[in-house]
């Protein structure tokens, strides 16, 4: 799993799990401002739990439970940390994912709620060249 190694950004080798969209960036910009550093968090629970949901960095608490994803660089002075639950990520590992935001109603605990919007994750499947290279360089834990 890429966890907080000499990783910069969540960039490995080129090969990254997680992006986000511009759109998303912005926003993220404008919640950093009000709320501090951020942190998302997926859970793949039914409900709000099925939506990235953004906290206050340390709002959310991870553990041993938890894969980091990597870093997303919005163009602010901090990037924001993306995890993914363990059993989720078992189903996802194949997968690029990109956090974007789209109009709707947001996650209920999401700081994002309030505004009118709610992120959500786009995905691909990874390349066969960009999968073997993960799990070579990740180790078997992921």
């Amino acid at each position: 799993m890429t966890e907080r190694t000499g990783q910069v950004d969540g960039q490995v080798d080129g090969v990254r799990r997680v992006d986000v969209s511009e759109a998303a960036a912005a926003l993220l910009r404008d919640l950093t401002e009000e709320h501090g550093p951020l942190m998302f968090h997926q859970s793949g629970g039914c409900c709000d739990g099925s939506s990235p949901m953004c906290y206050p960095d340390g709002d959310f608490l991870t553990g041993p439970s938890d894969v980091h994803l990597g870093t997303l660089d919005i163009g602010a002075e901090r990037p924001v940390d993306v995890w993914m639950s363990r059993s989720q990520f078992g189903y996802w590992k194949h997968t690029h994912l990109t956090i974007d935001v789209v109009p709707g109603r947001g996650a209920g605990f999401s700081v994002e709620a309030p505004r009118g919007v709610r992120f959500l994750i786009r995905s691909r499947l990874l390349t066969d060249a960009e999968s073997d290279w993960l799990e070579e360089h990740e180790g078997a834990g992921t």
